[in-house]
């Protein structure tokens, strides 16, 4: 360490925070420098990262707002840091995330490495299994309404690294800048959209949540994806006791349960016989709720209370599907549109076909009846043609499987 550099900071850790900034691409921020344009310059615009964060001298510009809307209505504002300002976020988060996580507890799921949201489905499915009761919550505007100095006092606990404190405490106050180009200052939450951000909201919360939680209701599971929660009770009596109890917790720290997406949920099934208004939940694009089932072991039928796709989801899929306007596109072939919509549905298949598959059947229909209306568009001999297009279509799945993820699988589905 030298007197012109106080922070040791390694150069080849800025240009590693650079290729994983690369790779999760991202648009321009405030000051409309791309990710090729700032590649353009690259060695220049690294080391000057390098430079200011090792000098203590990094004042991150403002934060730009951008408005995206929400599936349930409304608006939410991300903000999206500037190129250079997110390879600097991810020099701090390389260095903070490996300190934090022999600490967070293994009920948390989101934003967390080795850790995803169908664990998080997986272990909820199970103990839907073994509770009759759920208290599903949701923190209202989290991100928004971070207490920074209890978020600040978390960190210093668990890091004494001076730079990574310098820089987070810069970042929690850089300003908000909107579309018209003014400055909203902040005094709490951190932008939801920044490099770090997720890695302070779970520190907020392990000791919001996580840690009262296990410490307040010992032996009552819960599971914990971001802002959305699940806690597991014996009676209904339980859960409204943690409702209440977790309602004052979150007041306390600042901030609110949601509460038109809190609710207490009866895991209605087969044994389960009670009648109660509120039989289902949706939780990371699952709806989990009474559903028939069938033994493996002797293809026996029973009721069980299982998660498959929402069908917020399955809207949300109909409406990207749309937007990409494959029934317009006769400029294309149908090998085209495999090579551009494959990786799209690969990895709806891969996440929303993990439990009931057979719930995504009005996902492969739609998108059927999507190529029949492109075949009708690119032949004239099948313009107009409904049926007959629909035919052409299946006899190509038939033939060639491998086009399409869900031909592949066998999982051909309707074309009308």
């Amino acid at each position: 360490m030298s007197a012109a550099k106080p922070f040791t900071i390694p150069k080849r850790l800025v240009h590693e925070a650079w290729k994983t900034v690369k790779a999760n691409a991202g648009s321009a921020g405030v000051d409309q420098e791309t990710i090729d344009e700032f590649e353009s310059k690259l060695k220049n615009n690294l080391y000057r990262i390098w430079n200011r964060l090792s000098s203590g001298s990094y004042f991150p510009p403002p934060v730009k707002a951008v408005a995206i809307p929400k599936k349930s209505g409304g608006e939410r504002i991300l903000g999206v840091p500037t190129v250079a300002d997110r390879v600097a976020q991810m020099v701090v988060k390389m260095v903070l995330e490996p300190a934090l996580e022999p600490i967070f507890l293994s009920d948390s799921y989101g934003y967390r490495p080795e850790k995803s949201a169908l664990d998080a489905v997986g272990i909820t499915r199970k103990r839907c299994w073994q509770y009759d009761w759920v208290l599903e919550f949701d923190i209202k505007g989290l991100f928004d309404n971070i207490d920074h100095a209890l978020l600040l006092r978390a960190l210093e606990k668990h890091t004494d690294c001076k730079w990574v404190r310098l820089y987070i405490r810069r970042w929690l106050t850089a300003p908000l800048q909107r579309a018209d180009g003014t400055l909203m200052e902040r005094t709490k939450g951190t932008p939801q959209g920044g490099v770090v951000s997720p890695v302070l909201a779970n520190l907020f919360l392990h000791y919001v949540f996580d840690v009262w939680m296990t410490r307040t209701f010992r032996g009552v599971p819960w599971c914990r994806y971001a802002d959305d929660g699940l806690v597991h009770c014996k009676t209904e009596a339980q859960a409204f006791a943690v409702k209440a109890a977790l309602q004052a917790r979150l007041a306390e720290c600042g901030l609110e349960m949601h509460p038109e997406k809190t609710h207490i949920v009866y895991c209605k099934d087969a044994n389960r016989t009670r009648e109660y208004p509120n039989t289902k939940f949706d939780f990371l694009g699952y709806t989990f709720r009474r559903r028939g089932a069938k033994q493996r072991s002797t293809n026996a039928l029973f009721v069980s209370f299982s998660p498959a796709v929402s069908a917020k989801a399955l809207k949300a899929i109909r409406q990207k599907t749309r937007e990409q306007n494959f029934r317009n596109r006769s400029d294309l072939s149908l090998a085209d549109i495999s090579r551009l919509y494959n990786p799209v549905l690969r990895g709806w298949v891969g996440y929303f076909g993990r439990y009931y598959p057979s719930a995504l059947e009005p996902m492969y229909r739609h998108f059927n009846k999507t190529l029949v209306a492109w075949a009708m568009r690119k032949y004239k001999r099948l313009a107009r043609h409904k049926e007959r297009a629909s035919r052409f279509v299946q006899a190509i799945a038939k033939r060639e499987p491998y086009l399409f993820v869900h031909w592949q699988r066998g999982l051909i589905g309707a074309f009308t």
